[in-house]
């Protein structure tokens, strides 16, 4: 659309500023639509479901926590075991069909050979599921 000016020097230039009403109308009318259907959108279909009691299923993988003293020391769940004994216990945890999750905690003085065997000792049984456990630093 040209609009007629009286201005002999812009008459024949183009006009140069976009015209925003019609995105604006644009963006109204889909915010219109989104407001109608949005409540559409959330409704389910209403069953009557029937009672059964059931045992449920813990899905939570068993967890291992496995300590390492400042003299190098193995500890399973609490239970101090050699190097050897650890790695047939990894053996047998890495063969079940859900992996256990293995939580290290290592004391901060220990040399880190103990730490890189266990970790090479548990990657060697399949077990992939291996966190370290830190406690959080004192707010000052």
């Amino acid at each position: 659309m040209a609009f007629a000016s009286f201005d002999a020097k812009h008459s024949g230039a183009p006009m140069s500023e976009i015209n925003m009403v019609p995105l604006i109308d644009v963006m109204l009318v889909l915010l219109v639509i989104f407001i109608v259907t949005a409540p559409l959108l959330t409704q389910a279909v209403k069953l009557e479901l029937p009672k059964a009691n059931a045992q449920a299923n813990d899905l939570r993988p068993e967890r291992i926590e496995f300590a390492i003293d400042a003299g190098g020391a193995l500890f399973w769940n609490g239970e101090p075991v050699t190097r050897a004994a650890a790695q047939q216990r990894f053996a047998a945890a890495g063969s079940k069909p859900q992996q256990p999750e293995v939580h290290l905690r290592a004391d901060q003085n220990v040399a880190y050979r103990f730490v890189a065997q266990t970790l090479a000792d548990a990657s060697q049984a399949g077990l992939t599921k291996v966190g370290f456990v830190s406690e959080p630093e004192a707010a000052q």
